[in-house]
């Protein structure tokens, strides 16, 4: 489950440290870099509900190792790529494929271990997750440095066969037996138009006309509305809407959405700036953001034994705060600087995001029924990729960036300060939702005691 899951994590922002040479090797604009960045994301938010739901419908095993299989297809057509418009496309179909295989895992993981064994597995899981995310960088530096940008999808090709190979030899199957009758073709196809529309808008709005803005965000809002209507009268919802009733549920992927949004576009900008002003090379870009995969590794698993005793709420409150602090400091990253603004501001980065990830996770998992595991895993993963989505989408557009500006360096500073201090600010705001929005969550053992917590006992 870490190896599959980290691999399609992997490409998610292993494609990012790249995204310079592949501008100028395939004569790209910005709007095209956003859209190499963003392909793999639209269609993996716009789909992961149907893989989650398509997993506990059909099994959780077979809907997985057919994701892993089409990811590794797509992956060699993003290697075949002979202009952005190909590589766009190509890289959309590795978001159905990732939309496939990533609520499944979780979904295996909650399903087949014991409950004493989960919160420890979970933090594994999300720990190796987020590695594999913060490697992604250092990885594609050394790749594009030592063959070509092509190589960081051609090594998804060996780890595919090893995931195929070891998942059909030990997962067991499962599936939800209560998932019967027709399956939401409306809700899927509302959600695929709905987030369509709405990063084309945000994406493309500087170069779009007035008549093409109206008609994007109309049907972005009609979409939203429409959507909420089918789901709460369909029998078998795409997303079943129960689990808002849950405070904690409905927190949690708040903060999701506002943290993983700050994420992405922090992460989009700062291996711009990096090579652009700061003149560093692709490796050692990717190098700056190594102490974010070192803190991840030791400290993801603690981090969720350690909520498991005291509750979700302070590292989830805590942890965007630390985040917000290491992306002020990134914020400083100009023409003159040198290894030690970034070292220093990734570590802290770093620390914040091993202080979240895990106890997020286990909150989200912990406040949905067993039996709408997939579903919930499917949703939180949709919130985290839509939110980084948007973000990426929108704010190169807020702060005044467009076309080849990224090869620009003042111009780029300029732009690239502004948007660390509204990412800041968005870390911020998350660490208030939790702390709000979790409060009165009882400690796994207590939970497990019968304390009542506040979804129940």
């Amino acid at each position: 489950m870490t190896l599959g899951s980290g691999m399609a994590a992997l490409d998610t922002s292993v494609v990012t440290i790249a995204l310079p040479t592949i501008g100028r090797d395939l004569a790209s604009s910005l709007g095209g870099l956003q859209w190499v960045n963003n392909g793999l994301t639209l269609s993996l938010s716009t789909l992961i509900l149907v893989g989650g739901s398509l997993g506990d419908r059909l099994g959780r095993r077979r809907v997985y190792l057919v994701g892993i299989s089409w990811f590794a297809v797509a992956s060699l057509l993003c290697a075949l790529a002979p202009s952005t418009g190909w590589l766009v496309a190509a890289r959309v179909l590795q978001g159905i494929g990732a939309a496939l295989l990533t609520p499944g895992a979780l979904a295996i993981i909650r399903s087949t271990l014991r409950e004493d064994d989960q919160p420890g597995a979970i933090g594994v899981w999300a720990g190796m997750s987020g590695i594999a995310v913060a490697i992604g960088p250092f990885l594609g530096g050394w790749i594009i440095e030592h063959l070509t940008w092509r190589w960081i999808f051609l090594v998804n090709l060996p780890l595919s066969a090893a995931v195929v190979a070891a998942g059909l030899a030990v997962i067991p199957e499962s599936r939800d037996d209560r998932a019967v009758g027709r399956f939401d073709l409306a809700g899927a196809g509302l959600t695929a138009a709905m987030l369509a529309a709405l990063t084309w808008l945000l994406t493309e709005s500087r170069t779009m006309s007035s008549a093409l803005l109206a008609v994007a965000g109309a049907v972005a809002a009609v979409g939203m509305v429409v959507f909420i209507v089918v789901e709460r009268r369909v029998a078998y919802p795409l997303v079943p809407l129960t689990l808002f009733r849950s405070r904690v549920f409905s927190s949690a992927n708040l903060m999701t959405f506002l943290v993983y949004g700050a994420l992405g576009a922090t992460l989009f900008f700062l291996v711009v700036q990096l090579q652009v002003t700061a003149g560093f090379s692709v490796r050692d870009s990717g190098l700056t953001t190594l102490p974010i995969t070192i803190l991840l590794l030791f400290l993801s698993a603690p981090m969720a034994t350690l909520a498991q005793r005291i509750g979700p709420r302070a590292p989830m409150t805590v942890g965007p705060m630390v985040v917000a602090l290491g992306v002020l400091i990134l914020s400083r990253v100009q023409a003159t600087s040198g290894w030690g603004i970034a070292l220093l501001g990734t570590s802290v980065f770093g620390l914040g995001l091993s202080v979240l990830v895990s106890p997020l996770t286990a909150a989200v998992l912990g406040a949905a029924p067993e039996r709408l595991a997939g579903a919930a895993s499917a949703l939180n993963n949709a919130v985290a990729r839509t939110g980084s989505l948007l973000a990426t989408a929108a704010l190169p557009a807020v702060v005044g960036l467009s076309g080849a500006d990224y090869l620009d360096p003042v111009r780029f500073t300029h732009g690239y300060r502004l948007a660390m201090y509204v990412t800041a600010g968005l870390l911020g705001l998350g660490g208030l939702v939790s702390w709000f929005g979790l409060r009165g969550t009882a400690p796994a053992a207590r939970a497990r005691a019968g304390e009542p917590g506040p979804t129940g006992p």
